[in-house]
């Protein structure tokens, strides 16, 4: 079972600025390289406080100048927002920067906000998400390639700078069944997540992707599987509240912003509003891996039983949570978290070998 972090680099309002914002992003980096963790993941999203990352590869081409093993991951770059030959070229040079490090994850997006200030078109971007994609596998597979497709069209061309990985390990974000098939069929990975969702949208989220690879004559076991995760360990419940609480925050946020109810007072931040899908700390409480140690342990292993990922992404840089308290738990999680789950996963293992 693989561990990583899930940076969004969030500002809930102007008490952080961008620069520690940053700041807090690397540094929890390079904690979490020191803690044991094995990757760490970027975001990308524009021109509000729910993110504060509109460059993965950049983010990722400077991590790696700060570490040294931690495999670093964009989750995700939004495709529609690219050219194809500059994200190419970007690509290899994060790769080779990083020495081989990078996990490239993908996706088409959904912010109409965001679309609107480049110029592009939401209902148009799973087209152009399919399109980089295959022009990615041309550029990063062949010496020289062209393409010819509906949206890009590229002359004879070749890649100056190749990855150092013959296969950058690709990451796909989408429960749509044709997108969801194609990955099935490259052997790409999957990035997927219950937002707060219990143990019942677990096992929703599986039996869905069990259909589709069924119906395509594929084995999910041999599909890669990633677990985006809020989760947070503490005896105190006061701590434990902050952190959902900067939980459901964010996720007001990007209702907001999915929905396209961008409320703001002073064109920047969003205020924050209750939403359909809104829960109560409680319920929060009840469905995600918080509480102490051992509670967060049998709650993750219990979604592991259900969900049977092969990596968890924990969501640390949350709305305004503390830095001092996040990189805390980072080294909580890679001191006894990790180690407790890993020691008894072997031992299920073993016992049923």
């Amino acid at each position: 079972m693989e561990f990583g972090v899930f940076l969004l680099a969030q500002q809930r309002s102007y008490a952080q600025t961008s620069q520690s914002v940053i700041h807090n992003t690397i540094e929890q980096t390079v904690v979490a390289e020191q803690a044991g963790f094995d990757a760490a993941w970027y975001a990308e999203h524009h021109f509000n406080n729910y993110s504060l990352s509109p460059s993965p590869l950049m983010t990722i081409a400077h991590a790696a100048a700060r570490t040294n093993k931690i495999r670093l991951g964009s989750a995700v770059c939004i495709l529609p927002l690219y050219h194809p030959a500059r994200l190419l070229a970007e690509i290899g040079l994060a790769d080779t920067l990083s020495d081989g490090r990078l996990e490239l994850g993908i996706g088409s997006g959904y912010q109409q906000f965001e679309f609107e200030r480049f110029g592009s078109d939401l209902p148009t971007s799973g087209e152009i998400f399919h399109e980089i994609w295959d022009i990615i596998n041309r550029g990063l597979n062949e010496k020289v390639f062209e393409y010819k497709g509906k949206h890009f069209e590229m002359l004879p061309t070749s890649v100056a700078i190749r990855t150092i990985q013959e296969r950058v390990p690709l990451w796909i974000t989408s429960m749509n069944p044709g997108t969801l098939g194609r990955a099935f069929n490259e052997s790409a990975n999957l990035f997927t997540t219950v937002l707060h969702g219990g143990n019942d949208a677990l096992r929703g989220l599986r039996g869905r992707l069990e259909d589709v690879a069924s119906q395509l004559g594929k084995d999910l076991s041999k599909t890669k599987i990633g677990f985006l995760r809020c989760g947070f360990a503490s005896d105190s419940k006061a701590e434990v509240d902050a952190y959902l609480d900067s939980a459901r925050w964010a996720r007001r946020i990007s209702e907001s912003l999915k929905d396209r109810r961008m409320d703001v007072d002073d064109g920047y931040l969003i205020k924050e509003t209750p939403c359909a899908v809104d829960m109560t700390l409680d319920q929060l409480r009840e469905n995600l891996p918080v509480g102490s140690v051992n509670e967060v342990v049998d709650k993750l292993l219990q979604e592991i039983e259900i969900l049977k990922p092969d990596h968890i992404a924990l969501q640390t840089q949350l709305g305004d949570c503390d830095q001092k308290t996040m990189l805390k738990q980072i080294e909580l999680w890679g001191d006894k978290i990790i180690p407790a789950v890993r020691k008894e996963l072997a031992r299920n293992e073993t016992a049923t070998a």
